[in-house]
């Protein structure tokens, strides 16, 4: 037995899976829909289960009848997975609707899994369909416990018996929940719909974390995946794609679009994938112009190499066209992948860990002001009123990402493209690759301040 329980929450589509777990945790994470079979993707995070600390998986509908090579066989596999990996089984059907062949269908799966099943009747905030309930005892596993996961109705006896459960299987309270490493990386792959995301994590896990399919749109989540390679952790987030904001659609793919949001927030780098057999797109710069106003690590993956005729030429092109459409990130390293073969795809481990290195890169004021003086002098600050901005002196403010704080005389009259040529001198000196630096300019001046005295 490991260390930590695994407690999976199954059932048919659309009979509320992804609100229990949401109401579990105690946050929004999984997306729920009234569309049936809107998660896909097994997704889990831990949860602390009275002293319990469990990880907590929600898993795609169980359907009888699924055919072979869609989609939907793909979920079945994953929601399988999860029973197989699971201490715990969460059993959850609706009692607003009769049993139907897919309930039949779960019970039969989860009793030859032998793995011990809660039994849970949701949707019970209607007091006139509480005696339905008896009804669910044709499943075979006994007394189903009564909740509403919307309302939150019955969702404490649930844990209690969770809780219960768990003691009978002999786990104990006594460990804690494992905690985020403080040197864990956080990469996050994003990019436009079908140019491969789920590939390249399934790649680099090793296993099948996500579903792929030729089908846009296929991910709707967010997939936190760890991994650790060459004694390195990371966690790979896998994304739903992005379309140009007036084509994503309201409902589940507008909730997929801001779990990407806040995947970005959370990441230290961020994977923007693109396909080397497909046109550049400006919604591909869009993409990248979120990662910068997050101030992020950026690495530009080119997938689909496999698929090169002439891999030089191609490159070279692709590369012309990337330095001119992404005239913007000029930092931002380009590596040529295939997610499918697994083609140089452990090279974004490498390139990753030195971003941050040099995201967390720390100059001392004295060595960064003497460098300063001599940059400043060289080509003095310009301005375009008759007051000239003068610079006084600046310091390292922050780290991922360096953040800087120049102190001039008469700031607010630095002409724009200042602020530009202290950034690539910075670059040019201390590097910064890959990483976006913050540049602050404060005002700062001695005969204004004498004059308020």
């Amino acid at each position: 037995m490991h260390r930590f329980p695994t407690v999976a929450i199954v059932g048919r589509p659309n009979v509320g899976k992804s609100t229990l777990f949401n109401r579990l945790i105690g946050k929004r994470h999984a997306i729920t829909s009234e569309i049936a079979g809107t998660t896909r993707d097994k997704i889990s995070k831990w949860w602390d289960c009275n002293g319990y600390n469990v990880l907590l998986v929600d898993t795609g509908g169980l359907e009888n009848g699924v055919k072979e090579g869609n989609i939907e066989e793909d979920i079945q596999i994953q929601a399988k997975t999860a029973i197989e990996s699971a201490d715990l089984i969460i059993f959850i059907t609706n009692i607003a609707q009769t049993l139907t062949a897919d309930d039949f269908t779960a019970a039969d799966i989860l009793r030859k899994s032998e793995k011990p099943v809660i039994l849970v009747a949701n949707k019970c905030d209607n007091p006139n369909l509480e005696e339905q309930i008896y009804n669910i005892y044709e499943l075979g596993f006994g007394e189903p416990i009564a909740i509403s996961a919307i309302h939150e109705n019955g969702v404490e006896k649930l844990q209690s018996t969770i809780e219960k459960t768990l003691k009978e299987l002999k786990f104990k309270k006594s460990e804690k929940i494992p905690k985020k490493q403080t040197d864990e990386i956080n990469i996050c792959i994003l990019g436009r719909p079908n140019t491969g995301k789920s590939s390249l994590l399934n790649n680099l896990s090793k296993e099948n974390k996500s579903i792929v399919s030729d089908i846009p749109g296929t991910t709707r989540d967010t997939i936190d995946s760890e991994i650790i390679f060459e004694d390195q952790k990371y966690n790979i987030i896998d994304t739903a794609g992005l379309r140009r904001r007036g084509k994503i659609e309201k409902g589940i793919e507008k909730f997929g679009a801001l779990r990407v949001l806040n995947a970005i927030e959370r990441s230290d780098v961020v994977l923007l994938m693109m396909e080397g057999i497909s046109q550049i797109s400006k919604q591909d710069c869009n993409i990248a112009q979120k990662v910068l106003e997050k101030n992020k690590g950026l690495i530009l993956v080119i997938n689909k190499i496999d698929l090169f005729d002439d891999k030089d030429e191609k490159k070279r092109r692709i590369i012309s066209v990337l330095r001119n459409k992404f005239d913007f990130t000029p930092w931002a390293p380009v590596i040529f992948v295939s997610a499918k073969t697994g083609e140089n795809t452990k090279e974004i481990f490498k390139i990753t860990k030195q971003i941050v290195k040099e995201r967390n890169l720390h100059i001392p004021t004295p060595k960064l002001n003497s460098f300063l003086q001599k940059i400043t002098y060289k080509h003095s600050p310009t301005g375009h009123h008759l007051r000239k901005p003068k610079f006084l002196y600046a310091t390292q403010a922050a780290q991922s990402p360096p953040t800087f704080i120049f102190f001039f005389r008469n700031a607010k009259n630095l002409h724009f493209s200042y602020p530009r040529y202290l950034e690539n001198e910075l670059r040019k000196e201390y590097g910064f690759t890959g990483t976006s630096i913050v540049l602050k300019f404060k005002e700062n001046n001695p005969k204004k301040e004498e004059s308020k005295r």
